[in-house]
């Protein structure tokens, strides 16, 4: 009769270790990385294959607009969807279902005869992408016991997203240097057949046992609410703010709402909102979300800045971004090894401190530091961002209960696309606006604004214009355009500070 209080105090006492992980789930996580840096290049290596693809397939303008950016809206779409599916029938048979469909989708993308049917095959890449981040991110929580071991392996997650985006650009330029533009769809295809042959192997299966069905009426209004949203955001950072996005983007609030509301009145809802009760994670999203609305905002700038102000060709200017990729590696690596020494609430603290202070650098674009100044900005913004993205989405996946980890992760995902386009339509919107202002007090006479609506636009003007003029507007063209960005970067480092102060206060222990 005394032997059960006393194995429950002994138990208290010394309270027992989490298992540590094997060979199988660190091969495992090798394996579930590298689906994840295709879907990062997925975002990126189509932009170079454009000029092939309007030779061979003769999209029109509203066309190749849809091929370029459908994936992107439907990943975003789909995330708290296919989150919260991934709790429902398992985690890992929604992963092996999103390759195959993702390898499927590659093949006919890669083979396409028309750009009606590439639009198509984008959209249901979109789709299928949509399983990969959540899915893996969840994965991880069932796999990985030990927080120190959690915390490294998400930081690898973290560093395969990455490597995707830095490898882009040129994997895919060496594809089209040798084969069609439809080889780069093709690199996913032996990625998600080696997903697809080992994954059953490897993979542990999780599922909530007691989830309940899907409710359709709150995908669509997910649906509703979040592809709005980023529509209308790209397109009042494309066109400027008009009556056309603004309707739009109230269209999107007004079934958020509804979404929202529904989701009190349901039993099993889509996005349990009581997640948000979690300081840990509230706290975790709100950094996470401020950090991307930042750190995309003024991206737009710093890729215009080194070709358009300092004449860097795109390779060059590819390998000027390529430090700012390694740094986000080398953060997302030691972000554990920071957490264990400094515990992890101040290792996202500080991040977002240092990440302003990197904000700051670039801010000095325009002094004589120049392009210095900005590549020495961009890595310790990376270095203060990836520990910011790696615990802070371990914070997020652990304060959530293990059954709803899936669609944890999906919300987080789905933060950062949504504060990602907030941040290019915000600074890109306001940046132009400055820009603009700033010119035209020192616009050359004769020349028209509406050439130099863009710095693009300008430098393409000041060819027809005699050389005196020409050169008048370039210079001025430039300068107007430093200057904004330097704006545009003091602004990400105040949102930073603030940040770093608004998590300070929710997450102190």
């Amino acid at each position: 009769m005394t032997a059960a209080p006393f194995a429950a105090s002994a138990s208290a006492a010394d309270p027992i270790p989490p298992p540590k992980a094997t060979r199988r789930e660190w091969t495992g996580l090798a394996v579930i990385a590298l689906p994840c840096a295709v879907y990062a290049m997925d975002l990126t290596v189509l932009n170079l294959a454009v000029p092939a693809i309007s030779e061979d397939l003769k999209p029109s303008a509203s066309q190749l607009l849809w091929i370029i950016d459908v994936y992107g809206f439907l990943v975003a779409g789909f995330l708290i969807t296919m989150g919260t599916l991934g709790d429902r029938i398992g985690r890992r048979r929604l992963l092996l279902c999103g390759a195959a469909a993702f390898a499927a989708a590659s093949t006919l993308a890669a083979f396409s005869r028309s750009a009606d049917m590439l639009v198509a095959m984008r959209a249901l890449l979109g789709v299928a992408g949509a399983t990969l981040a959540p899915s893996t991110m969840s994965l991880i929580r069932n796999m990985f016991h030990d927080d120190r071991e959690r915390q490294f392996a998400i930081g690898i997650w973290i560093t395969a997203f990455s490597v995707g985006s830095a490898l882009g650009p040129l994997v895919g330029g060496v594809m089209l240097e040798f084969f069609w533009w439809g080889s780069v769809f093709l690199l996913a295809l032996p990625v998600m057949l080696l997903l697809l042959l080992v994954g059953p192997a490897l993979l542990p299966e999780y599922r909530d046992p007691g989830a309940g069905p899907l409710d359709p009426l709150s995908v669509l209004l997910s649906l509703g609410c979040v592809l709005p949203l980023i529509y209308g955001l790209k397109w009042v950072a494309q066109d400027g703010p008009s009556a056309a996005a603004a309707g739009v983007l109230a269209a999107g609030v007004a079934l958020g709402v509804a979404f929202v509301r529904r989701q009190g009145r349901l039993d099993y809802p889509l996005l349990d909102m009581r997640l948000f009760a979690s300081r840990a994670f509230s706290g975790a999203i709100a950094a996470y979300a401020l950090s991307c609305l930042a750190m995309f905002g003024v991206y737009i700038f710093i890729s215009q800045y080194l070709q358009l102000v300092l004449g860097l060709t795109p390779l060059r200017a590819g390998l000027a971004i390529l430090p700012w990729s390694l740094g986000f590696v080398a953060g997302s690596l030691l972000a554990p090894r920071m957490a264990r020494r400094w515990t992890a609430y101040r290792v996202l603290v500080w991040g977002l401190a240092a990440t302003s202070a990197g904000f700051v650098l670039v801010a000095l674009a325009g002094t004589q530091l120049g392009f210095a100044a900005v590549l020495a900005g961009t890595v310790v913004m990376s270095l203060g961002m990836a520990p910011v993205i790696t615990i802070g989405n371990e914070m997020i996946i652990t304060a959530a209960p293990p059954e709803r980890a899936g669609a944890a992760s999906g919300l987080s995902e789905t933060s950062a696309e949504f504060s990602g386009a907030l941040g290019i339509a915000v600074f890109g919107s306001l940046g132009m606006a400055l820009y603009r202002g700033h010119l035209l007090q020192a616009l050359p006479q004769g020349v028209p604004a509406e050439a130099a609506a863009t710095l693009g636009g300008a430098l393409a003007a000041a060819k027809a214009l005699p050389q005196a003029a020409g050169e008048a507007l370039v210079t001025a063209a430039r300068a107007s355009f430093v200057d904004a960005m330097q704006l545009t970067a003091i602004g990400g480092a105040l949102i930073l500070a603030a940040a770093s102060v608004i998590a300070g206060r929710i997450l102190r222990p």
